[in-house]
């Protein structure tokens, strides 16, 4: 994946490649993400019974042949002119899950007419940003619905944008002819915005969700809600009291508060919090099968991946993404067995420890 990211930012605009490399403020949590990850260590069993080993797990009631779903990252088509479409289309070949952005450059209904018919494919749902006119949720919902998505994914974490500096020094816009399809604005009042510091936050904070929004958006549609961005154990506990679908354990990619702990750090506190009844999912900074491997040992049903789901578009579009997906899996099931691992549910908290004796 280091290859990748290299190879991506020779072919992106300085810009494109600052949209999506940076974070937030000095990027600690940034970099924090990959490296806590790194720090952990695996302590494998040996002679292992592994005869039938396999990958598989089993994901909001439906068996996957992989733990492995593709974030939702906005305007891929800064990466690659088939944007979203083909990053979707590569992920079904691989039997990973997806997530469209609510900031997609490719309408939502083209990436589901792809991706539904694959018979391997993982599920496919959609990622809300919250807006002010409950008006357009509503018709987002609406049009999710009928297009045949199976989950909605609320982020929580992001209620304004972080102050990414990368993004600032290379003065990035959004080019003309790429969008945010789905909203009428284009994605400029949300992920694109950029105005100046006196007036950053106003109007914005003031219609940030709360937990009686989440409370409406289940009311509102017969999809079950996740929420993405969940840090906190107590946030992750009134989730679970509000009866969610499932947490995806996220810091936005290190994208919006600096500091924010690695997502490593935070999945054993949450899984601890919420016990098994209630799926997690991680994301940030994994690079590696033995970043999933971790991740499913300490309480994850699955990951997310995002920026290097881009950097392998840039390079060699949707080839490139399907090779990414197939690599981490080939590494996950190298690292299992290494382990002694047959199966992800010989995955345990044991087998791993944050830090080295």
């Amino acid at each position: 994946m280091a290859d990748l990211a290299s190879a991506a930012r020779a072919r992106l605009d300085p810009g494109v490649a600052a949209f999506f490399d940076g974070g937030a403020g000095d990027e600690r949590t940034l970099r924090a993400n990959a490296e806590a990850w790194q720090d952990m260590t695996l302590w494998p069993r040996v002679l292992k019974p592994l005869t039938g080993g396999h990958t598989r797990t089993t994901l909001a009631g439906c068996e996957l042949a992989h733990p492995i779903l593709v974030a939702p990252v906005a305007f891929q088509r800064l990466a690659h002119d088939q944007g979203e479409w083909a990053s979707a289309l590569a992920a079904a070949a691989q039997g990973a899950g997806y997530v469209l952005p609510t900031l997609s450059s490719v309408p939502m209904e083209r990436v589901a007419e792809a991706v539904l018919p694959e018979p391997a494919r993982g599920p496919l749902w959609f990622q809300l940003y919250w807006q002010a006119d409950r008006g357009v949720i509503r018709a987002l919902l609406q049009r999710a619905e009928a297009a045949g998505y199976e989950a909605i994914v609320l982020t929580v974490d992001a209620p304004v944008q972080g102050m990414r500096d990368a993004e600032r020094r290379t003065g990035f816009r959004l080019p003309a002819g790429i969008s945010a399809v789905h909203l009428s604005d284009g994605g400029r009042g949300t992920e694109a915005a950029h105005a100046d510091a006196a007036t950053f936050c106003a109007g914005v904070a003031a219609s940030a969700p709360t937990w009686d929004d989440v409370l409406w958006l289940q009311a509102q549609t017969r999809l079950p809600v996740w929420l993405k961005g969940v840090l906190h154990p107590l946030d992750a506990r009134q989730a679970q009291s509000l009866g969610v679908a499932g947490l995806i354990v996220s810091n936005h990619g290190g994208r919006t508060l600096d500091t924010a702990p690695a997502t490593a750090q935070a999945l054993a506190r949450i899984a601890e919090a919420v016990g098994p009844a209630l799926p997690l999912i991680v994301d940030g900074g994994i690079r590696r099968g033995t970043d999933v491997l971790k991740a499913v040992a300490l309480g994850a049903r699955a990951v997310m991946i995002g920026r290097p789901v881009v950097h392998a578009l840039a390079v060699a579009g949707p080839v490139g993404v399907a090779r990414l997906v197939r690599t981490l899996r080939d590494e996950l099931e190298m690292a299992m067995a290494l382990c002694g691992c047959r199966t992800l549910a010989d995955a345990t908290p044991a087998l791993t420890s944050l830090k080295s004796p």
